[in-house]
């Protein structure tokens, strides 16, 4: 068990994803950026997906950013700790995404 969260453009395609073990108590650090605690199910996630849009996406970013200050944000090599650096790749993918075609979609399993 485990939390794999999927990011997806509007053509399908996988365009972001972080995996978190069952116990990793950072899967919620990600569910919180996406106010997406609906999704949580304990060991992982409930197995729906949702779309968000780039202002939903934006707002993720900017709260992303906000519990960062000591990072520029600008790359993954800022960060330290796996988990941050996936954290940062999933929202910076889905943020591209969103900023092409105006949303994303997300999967929790």
């Amino acid at each position: 068990m485990g939390h794999d969260i999927l990011g997806f453009n509007r053509g399908g395609e996988e365009i972001a994803y972080a995996r978190f073990s069952m116990g990793n108590y950072n899967a919620l650090i990600l569910y919180g950026l996406l106010d997406a605690y609906d999704y949580y199910a304990g060991v992982s996630g409930n197995g729906t997906e949702t779309t968000y849009t780039l202002e939903e996406i934006r707002k993720s970013w900017r709260e992303f950013k906000q519990s960062n200050k000591n990072n520029a944000c600008e790359s993954e090599d800022e960060f330290k700790h796996w988990d941050e650096k996936q954290i940062f790749r999933f929202i910076k993918n889905c943020l591209e995404t969103a900023e092409k075609e105006g949303s994303v979609r997300v999967y929790f399993g």
